[in-house]
Parts: structure tokens; C-alpha cells; sequence
């Protein structure tokens, strides 16, 4: 068991060399092998900011009316999505880091300001994937990815995550309205305990895509569904299954300048609760990205 185990986890590693070495048969007909060369791409930096401020609220503490009594929140989340990328006509290499870094601060009634993380992740990746066909405008094709996620601060009392994930699998991508619709393996190497190591395997499906509403206005939508079905050992913190999903509709300011409403929810369930967790965020986004050739 604990073979087959380290075995899908050191799969896209495999995969990763495979790919690599694989002859330009791979590419559809007329495909050739010249770079395209290196790109920057900065994704997305953005602040995000939802607040409620609720003033004299001790005074309607019996009121019906919940606006009056509830209490004052500010929610401040920072987002940085940065990519090295690639290009060769048969094949798209990318390396990127993902940050994000949340808060909120709670003023409630009586008692004292409380502040609590909303969001803290680090995530460094590289992903290959091969360009074999063409499908409703994007590139179809064998993908494999390598990744360590960690964070800025460990919550509370738990210690800092540490995991080194694999995935492979097969992907659509670089479409006009699909930018990346996949469904893979995942291997997880999961050491935040540092005396119980696990060793966790999983499936993973995710979707990227956005549709033009109107000139200068997109809607977009960012989410994936991983699902665990086998571990090395028990640790009642880790996850089951986890459901990750965001959508926004971003209006265009200036070169790269972007504003808009967003949602954002996540899902999850692990082996020591009875009960699933969520979160939802509601919000209003502020961003700025671009690309540029090296």
C-alpha cells in the first residue's frame, strides 16, 4: 500500500520527464518546435476590501433591526499571481508564485477589537503541458505539475503548512472563453506535522474561464473540486475533499487596471469532524496585471 502510495506521488514526476522528451510528433500537423520564447506575466495584484461600520450599536443592541445591533467588520485581503511562461508551439512551460494574505478586524459591541486571518497561502509551482490537438479554440494536451504550498503565519496554534504536490493528468487551455479546464491525479506529500508525515493521493478537477460581457467588462470564474481517497496515516486535520470556487466581473480602468465585484467560496471536510467548514467572501476588488516578453 505505502508503494502504490509513493508511487502517484512521484507520477508527475515521470510525467514531467516524459513530456519533456517527447519527439514533435506530439504537435498537430504543421507544428513545428521554434520558441516563442520567455513572457512575464503579472496575473493579478490585487486588494481586495469588504467593510461594515455600525455606529452606536450598543444602543439598538434590542433592536429588530440586525443593521443597527450587529457588529463593525473590515476584511482586507492581498493577492500577488505572478508567471514566468514558455512558449513553444508544441508545448507551454510555467513557472509561477501565488501569494495571498488576508484579515479581518472585528469591533464588536462590548469587548475588546479582535483580528483574525481570512486568507494566508504561498504557492510555488511549475506546470509543463504539451499542446497535441485543438479543441473549440484551446490547446488540448497531457499536463504535469509540480508545487510547494506554505504560508506567511501559522494559524493560531497549529503549525506552519508545508506540502510538495504532484499532479498529472490532461487539460484544455489558452482558449478564447477556457483558459484552463483540467482533471488529474494528485500525489501530496504533506509535512506540517513534523512528527507525523503523510503521504496522500487524490483526484482534482478545476476550471478556468472568462466571457466578455460587453467591451471593456469580464466575467470570470477560478475554482477547483479535490477530492482524497487514500492516505499513509490518520491525522484528523487533513482534509477529505476540499471545493475552492471564486467568480468576479471585472470592468476595465486603465492599462491593465482593473475594478469589480466578487464572490468567493470555500468548502472543506476533514477526518476528524462530523462537519463540513465554509467560508463566503462578497466583495470589491481592485487589480492590475500585464505581460511582457524577455
Amino acid at each position: 500500500m505505502m508503494k502504490m502510495k509513493l508511487s502517484i506521488l512521484f507520477l508527475p514526476l515521470l510525467s514531467v520527464a516524459t513530456m519533456a522528451n517527447a519527439s514533435d510528433k506530439l504537435a498537430p500537423e504543421g507544428v513545428g518546435s521554434e520558441a516563442y520564447g520567455w513572457t512575464a506575466n503579472l496575473k493579478k495584484a490585487a486588494i481586495q476590501l469588504t467593510s461594515t461600520e455600525v455606529s452606536n450599536a450598543e444602543e439598538y443592541r434590542d433592536s429588530p433591526n440586525s443593521q443597527l445591533s450587529g457588529d463593525s467588520e473590515t476584511v482586507v485581503k492581498g493577492v500577488f499571481d505572478f508567471a514566468l511562461t514558455q512558449e513553444k508551439e508544441n508545448y507551454k512551460w510555467e513557472n509561477s508564485l501565488f501569494m495571498e494574505y488576508g484579515k479581518t478586524k472585528l469591533k464588536p459591541v462590548d469587548g475588546p477589537n479582535v483580528e483574525n486571518e481570512t486568507a494566508d497561502k504561498i504557492l510555488l509551482a511549475t506546470d509543463y503541458a504539451r499542446k497535441v490537438w485543438q479543441y473549440w479554440g484551446a490547446y488540448v494536451g497531457p499536463f504535469a505539475n509540480l508545487a510547494y504550498q506554505t504560508e506567511f503565519e501559522p494559524n493560531d496554534d497549529a503549525p506552519r503548512t508545508k506540502i510538495f504536490r504532484g499532479m498529472t493528468g490532461l487539460k484544455m487551455f489558452d482558449g478564447k472563453y477556457i483558459k484552463n479546464l483540467y482533471g488529474a491525479i494528485v500525489g501530496e506529500y504533506d509535512f506540517t506535522y513534523s512528527h507525523d508525515k503523510t503521504t496522500k493521493a487524490a483526484y482534482e478537477i478545476g476550471l478556468e474561464a472568462e466571457y466578455p460581457l460587453r467591451e471593456g467588462v469580464t466575467f470570470n470564474v477560478d475554482s477547483y473540486f479535490r477530492d482524497y481517497f487514500a492516505y499513509s496515516a490518520y491525522n484528523p486535520t487533513d482534509f477529505e475533499y476540499e471545493l475552492s470556487a471564486k467568480a468576479n466581473m471585472m470592468v476595465d480602468i486603465y492599462e491593465g487596471l482593473q475594478i469589480g465585484p466578487f464572490i468567493q467560496y470555500f468548502r472543506a471536510e476533514d477526518r476528524g469532524s462530523k462537519k463540513y467548514g465554509a467560508s463566503t467572501i462578497i466583495g470589491i476588488e481592485g487589480s492590475y496585471g500585464g505581460s511582457w516578453g524577455l
